[in-house]
């Protein structure tokens, strides 16, 4: 799959069949409107032919072209996971042909387990990564005062020399089904993801991975919490808290590649290890605990974007605050070229 051709040239032509057997046609006239700003958006548009324009509105009244969209790209596809919102107008920039996907549909339509409908789940959830990974880079190229002095590392895996256990001082399997990842999970679909998996211990502070690391593995909290670190510019910023639950590392796991961040261990932690081998099969499987694996990794990524444009609302507001008109427009331009977004997290 490349991920630098348009949606419907990622996918194999069974997958493109099914998801545009569920699509309802569009067609829009030059200069007419797709989607609005701040309106609720119902899923995600794919255009066939033509080409669409998205456009933000900034305070002082000027418009500014965020991204335009040519024949088989997607836009929107945050709302194929939960409700969602339009962070920019988008309108047609020459006549269009496309299609709509509808977030029920989609649902109903990746509950299916076939091999295309997991295929265009991937897909989706790889368009989610970047927009993630395009978000935080974003808000990292801003000063905050949360900014420090960049830690250095040998670059070695933390982890080498860390005993992986099969058990610990508590019996952690009967909190399994107490955790967040597998709220909607039974008993058999739990030991399908985590049987024979093992428990990593870490102390406070100790590191779990680095940036840049190759990704062997991703890992649940059982016990405990980690901070998430990213790096930019010789400084590095804390993107996250994570506690029980959650899932840390899986994004390099899902897209290929390093580690896009650092995590360290805010205090004394229990996790279990999910190596590449045992991720991929679950992830890529048609058992019932892969669909809900999926399931779980969509609304994290939705979450972790809820995270973004929180950090977006405050340094905006920061700018706005102190004059940087010019720094408070880029940084709503970059939160508005997420076109369709996640409503942002309440503040703690």
């Amino acid at each position: 799959m490349n991920p630098q051709a348009p949606f419907l040239e990622r996918l194999s032509p069974a997958a493109r069949e099914l998801l545009l057997a569920t699509a309802r046609p569009v067609s829009c006239r030059e200069g007419e409107t797709l989607v609005r700003y701040g309106t609720s958006v119902r899923g995600a548009h794919v255009l066939k032919s033509g080409a669409a324009e998205a456009s933000v509105v900034l305070p002082g009244g000027e418009r500014m072209r965020l991204a335009r969209f040519a024949a088989g790209q997607m836009f929107g596809e945050a709302a194929l996971i939960e409700r969602a919102s339009a962070s920019a107008t988008v309108r047609a920039a020459s006549a269009v042909e496309g299609w709509l996907i509808e977030r029920d549909s989609f649902r109903a339509l990746i509950a299916s387990r076939t091999p295309a409908a997991l295929e265009l789940q991937h897909a989706v959830t790889l368009l989610l990564v970047a927009k993630l990974r395009e978000l935080n880079a974003r808000v990292l190229e801003c000063p905050s005062p949360e900014d420090r002095a960049l830690r250095r590392h040998a670059g070695a895996d933390p982890l080498a020399g860390v005993e992986r256990r099969a058990g610990t001082w508590f019996e952690h399997r009967r909190f399994l089904p107490l955790l967040q990842l597998f709220a909607e999970f039974d008993a058999e679909e739990i030991d399908a993801a985590v049987a024979g998996a093992p428990l990593v211990e870490l102390g406070r502070g100790q590191a779990l991975f680095y940036a840049g690391q190759p990704s062997g593995a991703c890992y649940l909290i059982v016990r405990g919490a980690l901070e998430v670190w990213a790096a930019a510019a010789g400084k590095e910023r804390r993107l996250a808290v994570t506690g029980p639950g959650n899932l840390v590392g899986f994004m390099s796991l899902v897209a290929g590649g390093d580690h896009g961040s650092s995590a360290f261990a805010r205090e004394d932690s229990v996790l279990i290890e999910l190596g590449r081998a045992r991720f991929d099969a679950l992830y890529r499987g048609t058992h019932s605990a892969s669909v809900k694996l999926h399931r779980a990794i969509l609304g994290a990524l939705l979450g972790s974007m809820k995270r973004s444009n929180t950090q977006f609302a405050r340094l905006i507001a920061a700018a706005r605050l102190r004059g940087a008109q010019g720094e408070g427009d880029a940084l709503e331009a970059a939160h508005a070229s997420q076109i369709v977004a996640a409503e942002p997290s309440p503040e703690p």
